[in-house]
């Protein structure tokens, strides 16, 4: 039944919405440092595990590969791909969380740092078996709008820190370690509870109840943010008392939990199509009977060797097999294409820039002399961007291949070279320079993630796309790596030594933003290069769209 792909997609939302505890890594961050006595420097370690194992996802996309694509595998068996996936994620969520949150109320001997680290890493890193699950499995239900439902996916995984720290406001309010205890229970258990429901589903295509519904979700996804939005900008100015934060959660609960409308609309569907059917064959079946030389000859046009005078038909449409076979590469195959690399060095400059970006915008702030109800504004309202960046581009994407033709990496170089603009406003330093040129960097930060995994599944196939784009994921946290450290805080400890431990003023940054609007415009050359080299496959994939939709 068609609908039953749409409960997969609403199971899918729900754990994207509560998988991304590492966004809310500054809640827990100040317990963490005065309760293990760290210092900045051994915080920041810890972070930048935690930036790795939130982004290294390829042993989930390995994971997945290996027990969904084998045809031993059952989708009734406890080790089908996206069933294991999740369960591994799971483990490694409850044990990170929970161990760290043990260390915190000092219920075990302190860790060591390495040990932490460990923890940190194992806790961040289920976050890319959760969504490894999901996206996979929503592109194979979801061939024909992939750019959406991946922009679905990733969006609602964007909004799931400004989700979880709502409701730490709401219910945790000055209690951290609770909050900790909770991201180490309520993950993993929503995951177990709904994973039964996140399966591929082989079902016919009608692409306009598809995009209808899809439609729905969309509009649901940026009501959610639009919510968040509204909430994020009035609690940063007002103060709520305990009732009003608890039906301000209320609401947000309502909405998240509302894409179940869309599957129970699908399903009523189902329903009436299926009686609709039943209907139509009983009135058909005396007719039937009458049909014998119409089936023969409908025998003998399939199998033309049981009649030397079958009829011919020389104009049918041939099917999107006939005209094109999508070549289905796994992770050490796309690696010794050039694509491959020009798509990771493209993520590597916009991914990199974009990640330094948020990690440095509250001294980047601080420095330019912002408020601190100013700066925590502007880190929260990341989120959003972030997720107008990660849905938009999926669906913008998807319009304009359908509709006009294009290619898909042709918006990717659209957004590098945006984020290179937003890049040189935040350098230039005049006045509310850091409201325009983070939202900038923020959309295209987050269309990267939106439109990387689905030109990873239309260049390479999808049976190894969790493997290929986890790997080229690494991008980030290592271009991060490069340009936070080696650019931005080189310059900045630079700068400040005339100053004493700090910096004031434009110059602070100046130079480290028009360094990484540089990164950013040759990471721009070089996805119009991955443009130039797949404008020939991304015609067949427009023309066998086209096809289909025509033959649904």
């Amino acid at each position: 039944m068609e609908s039953s792909r749409w409960i997969a997609a609403v199971a899918s939302i729900w754990i994207q919405c509560s998988c991304g505890a590492s966004y809310a890594f500054g809640i827990y961050s100040p317990l963490l440092k005065s309760s293990q006595n760290y210092d900045q420097s051994t915080l920041d370690l810890i972070s930048v595990f935690k930036d790795i194992g939130a982004n290294a996802g390829i042993l989930s996309g390995i994971l997945y590969s290996a027990t969904a694509n084998s045809r031993r595998r059952q989708s009734n068996s406890c080790f089908y791909g996206p069933w294991a996936v999740h369960a591994a994620g799971a483990i490694q969520c409850f044990f990170g969380y929970f161990f760290i949150w043990l260390a915190i109320i000092g219920a075990i001997p302190r860790p060591e740092v390495p040990v932490m680290c460990l923890l940190m890493f194992l806790a961040a890193h289920a976050q890319t078996f959760f969504n490894t699950a999901n996206v996979v499995t929503a592109v194979q239900n979801f061939p024909e709008y992939s750019g959406t439902i991946v922009g679905i996916m990733k969006g609602f995984l964007g909004l799931s820190g400004a989700v979880l720290i709502q409701v730490y406001q709401t219910l945790f309010q000055g209690k951290p370690s609770t909050f900790l205890l909770m991201l180490a229970l309520l993950p993993p258990v929503l995951s177990i509870v709904l994973m039964w429901f996140v399966r591929v589903h082989q079902v016919p295509n009608r692409e306009k109840n598809q995009k209808k519904y899809l439609n729905g979700i969309s509009l649901i996804s940026v009501v959610v943010a639009a919510y968040l939005m509204f909430l994020i900008i009035l609690k940063n100015t007002v103060s709520f008392s305990p009732w009003a934060q608890a039906l301000s959660l209320i609401v947000l609960l309502v909405l998240l939990s509302s894409p179940i409308t869309i599957a129970v609309k699908a399903h009523k569907e189902d329903l009436l199509r299926s009686s609709q059917l039943q209907t139509f064959s009983s009135l058909n079946t005396p007719l039937m009977k009458g049909t014998d030389s119409f089936a023969s000859e409908k025998s003998a046009v399939e199998n033309p060797r049981d009649c030397a005078n079958a009829p011919t038909y020389e104009h049918r449409m041939p099917h999107s097999e006939d005209i094109l076979h999508v070549e289905e590469l796994n992770l050490f195959q796309a690696m010794r294409t050039t694509n491959f690399w020009l798509l990771f060095v493209a993520m590597l400059c916009g991914m990199g820039s974009g990640l330094a970006t948020i990690n440095n915008i509250s001294q980047i702030g601080e420095s330019l002399g912002y408020t601190s109800v100013q700066r925590s504004t502007l880190v929260s309202l990341w989120s959003i961007w972030n997720f107008l960046g990660r849905f938009g581009a999926g669906y913008v994407s998807d319009i304009l291949m359908h509709r006009q033709g294009w290619a898909r990496p042709l918006l990717m170089t659209v957004s590098l070279a945006t984020m290179a603009g937003g890049h040189i406003i935040i350098g230039s330093g005049f006045p509310g320079n850091l409201y325009l040129g983070s939202v900038l960097v923020g959309v295209c930060y987050g269309s990267q993630w939106s439109l990387m995994p689905t030109i990873t599944s239309e260049i390479f196939g999808v049976p190894h796309m969790g493997t290929i784009f986890n790997t080229i994921a690494v991008a980030s946290p290592v271009g991060s790596s490069i340009l936070s450290v080696g650019v931005i805080g080189h310059i900045y400890d630079k700068e400040a030594s005339s100053e004493g431990h700090s910096c004031r003023g434009t110059h602070c940054f100046m130079l480290s933003f028009f360094i990484l609007a540089s990164v950013t415009l040759f990471g721009f050359l070089v996805a119009l290069v991955l443009f130039i080299k797949t404008r020939g496959l991304y015609r067949i994939l427009i023309l066998r769209r086209l096809q289909n939709s025509g033959r649904g």
